[in-house]
């Protein structure tokens, strides 16, 4: 199957901001495009790329004064395979886990493990260890939290989302890690373009989506608390402890948001969108 994604976004400001921009497909998905990501600015401004520490992919550059537009468009190949399943994977000891996954068991930022520790021993310490454990924190975490873009709060944690109960999928992605780290199952945050594919279409408007990746048995297994579900058509961005590594814009600077807009679409080789 094909997908068409993309963004068209321009912020206002008052003054040389220079920003990094992570919203290209990583990496090992670039070799699925149909062609190079179509990025451009309005006004034209040179830019740099790198892979940061993480083998995100990011863009770098200095937005000038006044308005700014940032488009990108890409059809990309994928396998329309929905997320792997593994009821047997199995939670590993911490003395078995690679060097690089022991990074996915602290704290961090938006996971606050000090004050969800207790709570996730509490709630999960008796449920059989492995993919059952991780798969009732998450049937648990999109019980508990109430999804509504309107309660989008940038500086809301794990530990405010389980006490809120209320949030996007940044929230609940965050408390379903932070469990998860809780409990020594290392888990990371994941940013990308999840469309609705071959799923009933909702009314909000499109957006990028957040999820969450979990180590067992020697692999990283997709697990997603906003939807529950096994999906179609994943694109992931980035991957990091938490939102902060995988932030879409990082400014340095005040600027304002004024138009914000995401397509996320299986298309035919025509690039025509298919209806769900």
């Amino acid at each position: 199957m094909l997908i068409r994604y993309g963004y068209d976004i321009t912020i206002k400001t008052a003054a040389d901001m220079p920003m990094i921009v992570q919203m290209s497909a990583r990496p090992e998905r670039q070799l699925d495009l149909r062609a190079v990501e179509a990025f451009r600015t309005e006004p034209g401004v040179p830019f740099s790329t790198y892979l940061d520490r993480h083998g995100n992919y990011c863009r770098r550059m200095t937005a000038p004064p006044g308005e700014f537009r940032m488009t990108q468009d890409a059809v990309i190949a994928d396998s329309g395979i929905p997320d792997p399943e593994g009821i047997d994977a199995e939670e590993m000891p911490i003395e078995a886990l690679p060097d690089d996954v022991l990074y996915y068991l602290t704290g961090s930022r938006y996971c606050d493990t000090d004050l969800i520790s207790p709570i996730a021993w509490d709630l999960f310490g008796n449920v059989a260890p492995g993919w059952r454990r991780v798969q009732h924190i998450v049937d648990w975490v999109n019980d508990h939290i109430t999804f509504n873009y309107g309660d989008a709060d940038a500086t809301r944690t794990a530990h405010g989302a389980y006490q809120e109960g209320k949030g996007v999928c940044r929230d609940f992605a965050h408390l379903a890690i932070a469990f998860c780290r809780s409990l020594n199952i290392p888990a990371r945050y994941i940013n990308g373009h999840l469309g609705d594919i071959r799923v009933p279409p909702v009314e909000d408007p499109m957006d990028f989506a957040a999820w969450m990746q979990v180590y067992l048995s020697g692999r990283w297994w997709t697990f997603d608390p906003r939807n529950n579900a096994r999906r179609v058509g994943r694109i992931v961005i980035g991957h990091g402890r938490d939102a902060t590594d995988v932030a879409l814009i990082s400014s340095f600077g005040p600027h304002d948001l004024l138009n914000f807009k995401v397509w996320t679409d299986e298309v035919d080789e025509a690039g025509n969108i298919i209806p769900q």
